[in-house]
């Protein structure tokens, strides 16, 4: 009767040892080979996926690349802006239809 009563409290130990270590969430892992650490990204893209603040994030940087092309500078557009076109002309800019060419 000990004996089937210390096999009992044994599995019942084991039992709440193993749920309580389930219930710990499990870090990522780093692999070395060669001497070159290689991360699981697997993992790392599960806790990174799991931020709610980070989607909201990953949105406004999304809604922020969709700028509409009448929003968008001159220049990320290919038109030429006032200062390229200066630049361009030399001295010329305003009076000549000719660019500003150096003396040969």
């Amino acid at each position: 009767m000990n004996t089937l009563w210390r096999l009992s409290l044994g599995g019942l130990l084991l039992m709440a040892l193993s749920s309580a270590y389930a219930e710990q969430p499990l870090g990522c892992l780093e692999v070395t080979v060669g001497g070159y650490k290689a991360p699981n990204y697997d993992c790392l893209s599960q806790q990174m996926g799991n931020n709610p603040e980070g989607a909201a994030a990953a949105e406004k940087n999304q809604e922020a690349l969709n700028v509409p092309v009448n929003k968008r500078p001159p220049n990320q557009v290919g038109l030429a802006t006032p200062a390229a076109t200066s630049t361009r002309m030399g001295n010329t800019f305003g009076t000549s239809v000719k660019p500003q060419r150096p003396p040969q």
